[in-house]
């Protein structure tokens, strides 16, 4: 693909990126905060002419995406992407705060990671805190999904930058037959339980600001909180328990969620096999932080509420904070982590490596026991009445054997950075699942690490939220000449 057209297509989804830095503008103007006025107008509009730039450079370019080209322009695009959306966080010129830092945060918001290396949030300007929710609410459906539903007005198909974005190991299935109609379909789901959040936080106690802000990184199960304190800064039970409902909701693939809406079919959610394993993790996970907690008589009051809240926090990578987890026997936050490795379903706005992964990986180690007991058997994994592509099964191996070396790999940079084990495991395990906070010295804030060990973690993000293939592909040779 010449790379005058590459430029072409980045160019328009870096211009429709600049309205997201030119919205918080105007919030700051609302605010008083005169400063971040110009901070945001001023970055919104050099994105803008920027990405116009390219476009116009390459305007009479014309063409057809390939896969190949989906993958490039998607990673480009989010590299791109975290470097511009960094500059507000580093023209605020926060106490403490380097650019290593700003890209961090901006690499967290988009990856729906919820990782902060910011401190002090209750004092801080509310432009940039409404800035950092709307990066995690942008990047939690993908906005490049979103930019599709406009690619083909330029006359440039969009299936290959979605099948590029679309998190799971089963993409090819389309709500609608085209995908511009997959694309809105996907966020009319999103956007309306987006209003919903905000209208019950709003109702159970919480300001607008607070409400729209925690709706934000709640559906898209990022974890930024207006508040050093997280969800713990609200008491009320009312608030812990909606959150509780919408990020369950929230870690279920959204094509069902389509498919319920439209279809008016609620019961289709129990016939699916992934559904069925993603609430009997967090039924599970639940429960037993409830009887840890109390049996150790930890916390004595809102322990159930605590307790479920927590899980379901955790194990759909959301990672809002109700209490320092950290603190609790270690037997809880290491299960709870470990749930997280797993994460949420495929097709939704959760991290980990999805639930579908681990039920193929569980279904095909019984086939395994299954075919040592009767050699001759001929064994397939199903999935309702239909039989599982070999194909897929074994990209789901090649993804977990990838991960897992990954994850080896960036445990020993950040034991070379002078990082403990407790540190360094958590914070590979909550940046490459997309989750937030850790434990050790990451437990509340990332602020600690070395400059170092913030960019090795800031790839870890990426490689996550990008399900590692769509990244390292364009580090192949073999993916080049091909």
């Amino acid at each position: 693909m010449p790379l005058p057209y590459t430029t072409k297509i980045l160019g328009t989804l870096l211009m429709f990126f600049s309205i997201a830095q030119i919205i918080p503008g105007f919030l700051a103007y609302f605010y008083g905060e005169e400063d971040y006025v110009y901070n945001f107008i001023y970055t919104g509009f050099c994105t803008f002419f920027i990405g116009f730039l390219m476009y116009f450079l390459a305007k009479k370019r014309k063409g057809d995406l390939r896969t190949k080209d989906g993958f490039i322009i998607t990673v480009f695009f989010w590299t791109v992407l975290a470097l511009f959306g960094s500059i507000p966080f580093f023209l605020a010129n926060l106490e403490g705060v380097s650019y290593v830092d700003a890209l961090f945060e901006s690499i967290s918001g988009l990856t729906t990671t919820g990782a902060t290396v910011f401190v002090g949030l209750d004092e801080m300007a509310r432009s940039l805190l409404f800035y950092r929710q709307f990066l995690q609410w942008l990047g939690g459906m993908g906005i490049i999904v979103l930019a599709v539903a406009v690619l083909p007005l330029l006359g440039v198909g969009g299936m290959q930058l979605y099948k590029a974005e679309t998190p799971g190991p089963m993409k090819d299935a389309k709500l609608t037959p085209r995908i511009t109609e997959t694309a809105k379909a996907l966020w009319f789901v999103y956007l309306t339980m987006t209003i919903m959040c905000a209208t019950l936080y709003k109702i159970f106690g919480m300001s607008w600001f607070d409400a729209v802000c925690h709706a934000f990184s709640t559906i898209s199960i990022g974890g930024f909180s207006t508040h050093d304190a997280s969800f713990a800064y609200f008491e009320q039970t009312s608030l812990r328990w909606t959150a509780v409902v919408f990020m369950v909701i929230s870690g279920i693939n959204f094509a069902l969620h389509y498919i319920a809406w439209t279809k008016k079919r609620a019961l289709h959610y129990f016939y699916d096999s992934e559904v069925k394993l993603y609430l009997s993790i967090l039924v599970t996970t639940g429960l037993i932080t409830y009887i840890t907690l109390y049996v150790s008589a930890e916390i004595n009051e809102n322990i159930l509420a605590d307790s479920i809240f927590q899980a379901v926090s955790i194990g759909t990578t959301t990672g809002y904070l109700t209490s320092n987890y950290a603190n609790w026997p270690l037997f809880v936050p290491i299960m709870l982590l470990t749930a997280a490795f797993i994460g949420a379903c495929a097709g939704s706005t959760g991290g980990g490596i999805k639930v579908i992964r681990a039920l193929v990986l569980m279904r095909q180690g019984v086939g395994e026991i299954t075919k040592l007991i009767h050699p001759n058997a001929v064994v397939s994994i199903k999935f309702g009445k239909k039989s599982l592509d070999p194909r897929v099964s074994e990209s789901v191996w090649g993804f977990f054997s990838l991960y897992v070396a990954i994850f080896v790999v960036l445990l020993m940079f950040m034991l070379s950075q002078n990082n403990d084990f407790l540190t360094s495991f958590s914070a590979v395990g909550a940046t490459l699942n997309n989750l937030g906070p850790g434990l050790g010295e990451v437990s509340s804030n990332y602020q600690g690490l070395n400059d170092a060990s913030k960019l090795g973690l800031c790839l870890a993000m990426l490689l996550g939220r990008l399900e590692i293939f769509t990244l390292l592909l364009v580090f192949t040779p073999a993916f080049w000449r091909s």
